[in-house]
């Protein structure tokens, strides 16, 4: 079953929250409304969201205050202010704070949809992918179509089959990375000698990264390996 992302209003007019809430709901987001801000931090600390929508005109504090909350509460969650506030110096204003979209009142409901779910596409990428071909890895940072890993201003290059590899590995993160997957794909065959590569493979890439202590790659036994970087 496809997932239903959760979605925290906050709309002090009812009229117009109970409308947004009841569409979004149609179009099967969960939703909680918070209808004044001085409620919304203690509200959103109760559950995990995938999205926030905020007013900027709020009884007690306005929507700016609660997305700077927001903010350092969680550095990473997707931030859409829905107001009337419609100048240029408010529209700035909410990109630094740090907003992924700015809509201004009256919109067509169709788009704000479209926006959520452009969003949401695009957060559904791992948090350590930069792009298809470029990873974040604790300290390191990985260049796949390079084939090189950075740590400080210090390159090493690896070889072809360590580059897929560790780019499995990667797309797999705090996963795990099925043997046979890993096999089939860089060497084509899962038999005991391509096995026995691998593992070569696998010890030389925990070298690389020896420096971070909070990077592991795991050997899942009978499974697999898995790449964790906390």
């Amino acid at each position: 079953m496809e997932k239903q992302f959760k979605v925290f209003l906050v709309e002090d007019d009812n009229n117009f929250g109970a409308v947004l809430k009841s569409y979004l709901e149609i179009h099967r987001y969960l939703v909680t409304w918070i209808d004044d801000g001085i409620n919304a931090i203690s509200e959103f600390n109760k559950e995990k969201f995938d999205i926030c929508i905020l007013d900027v005109m709020l009884p007690n504090i306005d929507g700016f205050e609660i997305a700077r909350q927001l903010r350092s509460i969680n550095q990473e969650i997707p931030l859409i202010f829905l107001t009337a506030k419609s100048l240029k110096s408010d529209i700035l204003k909410g990109f630094k704070i740090g907003a992924d979209d700015y809509i201004t009142k009256p919109f067509d409901s169709e788009v704000l949809l479209c926006r959520i779910n452009a969003i949401l596409k695009r957060n559904k990428i791992p948090k350590n992918q930069i792009s298809k071909d470029f990873f974040r890895i604790g300290k390191y940072t990985f260049n796949y179509i390079l084939r090189t890993i950075y740590f400080n201003e210090k390159k090493t290059r690896i070889s072809p089959k360590e580059a897929e590899l560790l780019k499995l590995l990667c797309l797999h993160v705090d996963e795990i990375l099925p043997r046979e997957k890993a096999l089939k794909t860089i060497w084509g065959d899962d038999n005991y000698f391509t096995t026995r590569s691998m593992d070569v493979f696998i010890t030389k890439l925990r070298k690389y990264f020896k420096k971070d202590n909070s990077i592991e790659i795991i050997n899942i036994h009978g499974s697999g390996y898995r790449l964790t970087c906390d």
